[in-house]
């Protein structure tokens, strides 16, 4: 069969749109026809060159649509299902599963480019095409693993669902599974695009006492005050560190998250918090990043972690920031400032570079 898909054949070149081949589902894999896949960073690391990935390749991991066919052996969804992706997945059974961390699942260590027997489902003239973390929402159909979609309800509106897929669980995860804020607690966001209000919508929720934006640009910031942030800082006008411990009236925030993924921004956050306090990165950094940080903060107690995709149990959790949305106590539709067709995927990169949009949605129906 065929789908429309964005391939990237060179680092630094645009995404070609075009016709490709998609070849049937085999034993544990489903097929999907996305209705959305949100636009996310992520896919432009692959492109900058930032994130070395085998090419061709069709990029895309935050996609929700509705199953068209299964493979043999496939239990959890039958056609007409409508799902998310999920870019990490969750086999049930390793060690990191049944231990409680399946966003760690041991299927993380094959190849994110191919199925589980080492082929790709999309081709073209005979030539196979390489799946993006083995998801590949910017085209109209994929074929994903069994482990890899996630029921959701069916009155859910899956341009919006799509963003669950990755920007919002990934923003707000940390701060419900990771960090476990408390109500009152004070925090800092350093990196305030589409995963960043996330974590500021989040820390909103839980009752965090003060909440404070950092960002370079005055945009992103008043965003994040509408999202839940009392307080911001422009990092292109301040020193963001000294300014987050001055507000926080204790020398340092009780959680920063780190939203960005530069070392710059990394060693702030870190530096923002008083002793005993802890920085969760959530930014996905380029290859070859690395820090220098003072050893003598973590004999102050300070706490440097990471979070992957919330950091909880994605098959729950995505349900269960939809049920919220849809129960009208979480902001989906505010995420959303740009609705594009595929054909236009190269100007929403260039939109999301510009810190234009909050999020844009490519559409396929």
């Amino acid at each position: 069969m065929q789908a429309t898909a964005a391939v990237l054949y060179e680092v630094k070149k645009p995404v070609v749109v075009e016709e490709v081949e998609v070849l049937e589902p085999r034993a544990h894999e489903v097929l999907v026809r996305w209705a959305a896949n949100g636009v996310c960073h992520s896919d432009l690391h692959v492109i900058t060159g930032d994130y070395p990935h085998p090419l061709p390749v069709i990029l895309g991991h935050e996609a929700a649509g509705v199953v068209e066919r299964v493979g043999p052996g496939v239990e959890s969804v039958k056609p007409g299902d409508h799902v998310c992706s999920s870019y990490i997945p969750s086999c049930g059974t390793c060690w990191y599963c049944i231990s409680g961390q399946p966003t760690m699942c041991a299927l993380r260590d094959k190849p994110r480019w191919f199925m589980l027997d080492g082929t790709p489902r999309f081709a073209k003239h005979g030539r196979g095409i390489h799946h993006f973390l083995q998801v590949s929402g910017y085209a109209t159909r994929s074929v994903l693993l069994e482990e890899s979609v996630i029921p959701i309800r069916k009155d859910a509106p899956l341009d919006l669902a799509c963003l669950v897929s990755c920007g919002v669980l990934a923003g707000a995860g940390p701060v419900f599974n990771r960090a476990k804020v408390p109500p009152g607690a004070s925090v800092a966001v350093f990196g305030c695009g589409g995963v960043g209000l996330n974590t500021i919508q989040a820390a909103r929720m839980v009752g965090a006492g003060k909440i404070v934006a950092v960002d370079v640009n005055p945009q992103k910031l008043a965003w994040a005050e509408e999202f839940g942030a009392t307080h911001a800082v422009d990092a292109s006008k301040e020193d963001p560190v000294a300014r987050v411990q001055a507000i926080s009236g204790r020398g340092g925030v009780d959680f920063a998250f780190e939203v960005v993924g530069t070392q710059k921004t990394i060693e702030q956050a870190l530096a923002s918090t008083h002793r005993g306090g802890m920085c969760v990165v959530v930014g996905v950094s380029p290859a070859g990043t690395r820090l220098s940080i003072d050893p003598a903060l973590f004999l102050q107690q300070r706490v440097l972690t990471g979070s992957s995709f919330g950091g909880g149990h994605q098959r729950t959790d995505v349900p269960l920031l939809i049920d919220l949305f849809m129960d009208g106590k979480y902001q989906l539709k505010e995420l959303v400032t740009r609705r594009l067709p595929l054909a236009e995927l190269n100007h929403a990169f260039d939109l999301m570079l510009r810190g234009e949009v909050k999020r844009s949605v490519v559409v396929y129906e």
